[in-house]
């Protein structure tokens, strides 16, 4: 009887041990990146960089994790006194989203030398809500210009929100603007606690150069062609998010929108081909191509009218049709990025010294090689 129960506690044990790696194996992996922003008025022309260069930005992360999903998050920050002290926008999956957001955005207040920067850092850790579990890389970036109040008795100051942070597991780095020694102190204190970067840029941001490319024109029509693919669905209020986010699109700038529409690309591609034309959810064909949801389960006043005055066994293929031309799209679109790409690069490579201390390239480099670890 004891030789047969330590059978059955052996054979468990070994089944345990032979799936668990693969279910774990399966899971996807999930990167996050949050940015911990100082928006007081000496900080205006990084911030206008960072919203040109936010897609160039979130393509370097799907390049270095292309089947991991991505959440990327905000925390604006001013000081006691002014229009506000933090302002959270919380890590998600829609960049399109944050990057409406971070247009709204406007460098403002400040006025005496710290900020409130040891709240802003405490905010990113412990609310802009991060994922647990083991499968999920978590990077912050402070960035500013002004070392942190440490007079304010209320504030959890950066040495014990920085234990928070190693505690669950987000690495922080620090991006200074300028050249303050207070700050720079501050800074290397913050990134040596939190396992990442100190960072240096000049105080507007370095020179953001905006590569135009022979390929750019054409990159935007075909993605206003994958545009007309979407079927926003939900409530009234979700639908007209999702047209809004097409409209934000079609008005971007050029170079801007060739960087969104190659971002998107290169999730679609990572996603079999159809992918997401929007990010976030909104559309009805990629969320049933990618079983987020189920035609057959929305509600009537839930779907569209192009597919309400449809037949029940014509809607599922009028979404396959949007899905089979958004794929032959995004197979001609991913062409053009990668010459775009290889663009990009020599141009680049040519005049090194232009761009390399730029907040967007110094970020994206970081990325990549903690990513990598």
């Amino acid at each position: 009887m004891i030789q047969s129960k330590a059978r059955a506690s052996i054979f468990s044990f070994l089944l345990v041990s032979l799936f668990v790696p693969f279910a774990s194996a399966d899971a996807k992996p999930i990167v996050e990146v949050g940015f911990v922003l100082d928006t007081t008025g000496s900080m205006g022309p990084l911030i206008e960089g960072a919203k040109r260069k936010i897609w160039s930005i979130a393509t370097a992360i799907v390049e270095c994790s292309p089947d991991a999903e991505i959440r990327m998050g905000l925390v604006a920050y001013r000081d006691i006194g002014d229009d506000y002290v933090t302002k959270t926008y919380h890590l998600t999956t829609d960049i399109q989203d944050l990057y409406a957001n971070l247009l709204e955005l406007k460098a403002r207040g400040g006025g005496d030398w710290p900020e409130s920067v040891n709240e802003a850092l405490s905010v990113a850790v412990t609310k802009l809500r991060w994922s647990e579990g083991p499968d999920v890389t978590r990077i912050l970036f402070l960035v500013g210009d002004a070392p942190p109040h440490m007079d304010y008795a209320q504030d959890t100051k950066y040495p014990v929100v920085v234990q928070q942070a190693r505690h669950k597991n987000i690495r922080i780095n620090a991006v200074q603007a300028g050249g303050a020694r207070d700050t720079e102190r501050v800074w290397r204190d913050i990134a040596q606690m939190g396992r990442g970067e100190y960072i240096p840029i000049p105080q507007d941001g370095g020179k953001v150069v905006i590569i135009e490319t022979p390929y750019d024109q054409d990159i935007i029509e075909l993605q206003g062609r994958i545009n007309r693919t979407i079927v926003p669905y939900g409530s009234p209020v979700q639908q007209q998010r999702t047209e809004s986010k097409v409209r934000q699109m079609a008005a971007a700038p050029r170079p801007a929108a060739s960087e969104q529409a190659s971002y998107l690309n290169k999730r679609a591609t990572s996603a079999g081909g159809s992918g997401e034309a929007v990010t976030g959810d909104g559309d009805l064909v990629a969320d049933v191509s990618a079983g987020r949801a189920k035609l057959d389960a929305i509600k009537e006043e839930e779907l569209p009218e192009a597919v309400r005055k449809l037949a029940p066994e014509q809607r599922s293929a009028y979404l396959g049709q949007q899905a089979s031309e958004r794929k032959a799209l995004n197979d001609t679109l991913g062409t053009l990025v990668k010459k775009r790409d290889r663009f990009v690069i020599e141009a680049r490579a040519k005049e090194p010294n232009k761009t390399a201390d730029s907040f967007d390239l110094v970020v994206e480099k970081t990325l990549r090689a903690q990513i990598a670890k």
